[in-house]
Formats: structure tokens, C-alpha cells, sequence
């Protein structure tokens, strides 16, 4: 257990169903996901919400005519619990395709592949951890949703569940990254922890994912004009 992550417990009670606006994913969560976290800052999402990004300075927008977006993966592997069950896991992330195709689909038509002038997005669920009751460090654990904490009077406060995703994007022409992204929210609390969490409860932390891209999108591609 790392002594850095009982500060993130103090941020875990504040989670909103944005995410945590105060902070953004720090270097000891990071999956391994993508090949290169160097050049990755904090900065702000299109709705407000902290995130560490990265743009290549020299990408030219305007050369995409049109995206692919990858099946989003669980990185690194899950290990399914009883409160997050495997088709809970392979449901957030088909869901997560949906939302980023509903939203990045509105800024440029969509591939079923990669081809001349398109653009690539390979998103991921990652992994982030746990912690036991009240405010014990997080233990970090190969898990792609996390459950947290939970009630007094009927044996355990709700339980706070987390999410984070990496996204890389790249130009198909190059295969070379052109922007990366790394962010984490939170979804709906459970009840105790004899509750199952289900895709609906991660909904609206993938649908503000998939359109802080869009809109972040949109605005990269106006200011480039």
C-alpha cells in the first residue's frame, strides 16, 4: 500500500458524479495503458473537470476526414468481484463505445477502420484501487471499477464507486500519437456492500467522458483555423 494514495481517500469522499474536480489522475495510478505518460500535464476538460492531457503542438486537425474508435478495452485485466461482476465490466465498456461514438461521431463521420485521414481513438477502462472502511489507505489492485467504503447504521456508509479511462488518439496515416488523455469520476453510490453495481450506475460518468472529447475536439479544431 503506498502512503500517496490516503490523500486520494480525501478527494474519494467528495466525488461527484463528474468526477473529482479538484484533482486529476496522479503518476501512481497510471495502468501502463499508454506507451508514453511524459509529456502529460493538468489541465482542464471542456466542462471544468481536472484531467492530465497532452496535445502534439504540431497536429494539423483540419487533415482528419474522419474517426475510428477502437473497442475500448479493461486495462490491465479485471478481476470480477461479487459487488462488480464480469458482465458489469464488459457492459461499461461496450457502453463507453456507444458514447464515444454518439458524441466524437457529431465532429467527424465514422470509420469501420482506420484508413487515409482518420483519425484513431483507443480508450481503455484502467485501473485505480481500493480501501477498506472509512479512511484506510487504498490498496492498489488490477481492478477496473472500484467499490469503496461503506455505512454505520445498517452495517456500512453507500459505497462510492470510481472509474478512470486512458485514451490515446492517432493518425492513422502515421501511426503516431497525437494526443492522450487521462481522467477518472465517479458513478452512482450503492447501497452497502451487498449491492451489485450494474452499467447503469457508470452511465453518466461515460457519457461526460465521451462529450468533454467532442467538445474538446471542437474547440482544438476552431482554434486551428
Amino acid at each position: 500500500m503506498k502512503l500517496s494514495l490516503i490523500a486520494h481517500s480525501v478527494c474519494m469522499t467528495t466525488l461527484i458524479l463528474a468526477g473529482c474536480a479538484s484533482t486529476a489522475t496522479p503518476p501512481e495510478e497510471y495502468s501502463g495503458f499508454l506507451k508514453d505518460y511524459s509529456h502529460l500535464k493538468e489541465d482542464k476538460s471542456a466542462s471544468g473537470v481536472a484531467v492530465m492531457r497532452w496535445i502534439d503542438p504540431d497536429v494539423k486537425v483540419s487533415k482528419f476526414t474522419s474517426v475510428y474508435i477502437e473497442p475500448s478495452q479493461l486495462y490491465p485485466k479485471p478481476q470480477p468481484t461479487a459487488q462488480i461482476p464480469q458482465g458489469t465490466l464488459q457492459g461499461i465498456t461496450q457502453y463507453y463505445d456507444q458514447a464515444l461514438k454518439r458524441e466524437i461521431g457529431k465532429s467527424l463521420p465514422l470509420a469501420s477502420a482506420p484508413g487515409p485521414g482518420t483519425l484513431v481513438v483507443r480508450p481503455a477502462i484502467t485501473a485505480v484501487g481500493s480501501k477498506a472502511e472509512g479512511f484506510k489507505p487504498y490498496e492498489v489492485l488490477p481492478i477496473a471499477l472500484v467499490a469503496a467504503a461503506v455505512n454505520t447504521a445498517a452495517g456500512g456508509r453507500d459505497q462510492e464507486t470510481t472509474i478512470a479511462t486512458e485514451v490515446a488518439f492517432l493518425d492513422a496515416d502515421t501511426n503516431k500519437v497525437v494526443a492522450q488523455v487521462i481522467r477518472k469520476g465517479a458513478g452512482k453510490n450503492l447501497e452497502n456492500s451487498q449491492s451489485t453495481m450494474t452499467v447503469a450506475d457508470a452511465k453518466g460518468v461515460l457519457d461526460g467522458w465521451a462529450s468533454d472529447l467532442h467538445q474538446s475536439f471542437e474547440k482544438i479544431k476552431a482554434s486551428s483555423k
